[in-house]
């Protein structure tokens, strides 16, 4: 990626955390935005999301991202307009980063504990 479309992933990054945090329902999943990767030409910003909750909030928070994905990209663009000649679309994606994190981590703690009890 060149700097400019880092500087636009990082810029997207940071509006669409704080829309989200206003746009999402209350009480659902912790809503997390891990990345954003923007294309060479700028038309498409790929947007990777951390959902961290039960299954079906999961689902309906995905669910909810893509049928908003249209206002979500209005607001974007009210609040950068006048950085872009044309607001990227935006494509989210959820990231299972976390839930891989967390079940390496329980397989390390039972490692951990077995090594324990053989010594």
């Amino acid at each position: 990626m060149s700097i400019r479309t880092d500087r636009v992933a990082s810029l997207l990054q940071h509006e669409l955390g704080a829309i989200l945090q206003k746009e999402l329902p209350r009480g659902g999943p912790i809503v997390t935005i891990v990345e954003v990767k923007v294309t060479g030409d700028l038309s498409i910003a790929r947007v990777y999301v951390s959902i961290i909750g039960k299954d079906k909030d999961q689902e309906n928070a995905m669910a909810f991202l893509r049928d908003e994905t249209k206002s979500i990209r209005m607001i974007l663009s009210s609040k950068i307009r006048h950085q872009f000649r044309r607001i990227p679309e935006l494509e989210f994606h959820e990231d299972h980063l976390y839930e891989r994190a967390s079940r390496i981590e329980q397989l390390l703690n039972e490692v951990r504990k077995s090594g324990v009890e053989h010594k």
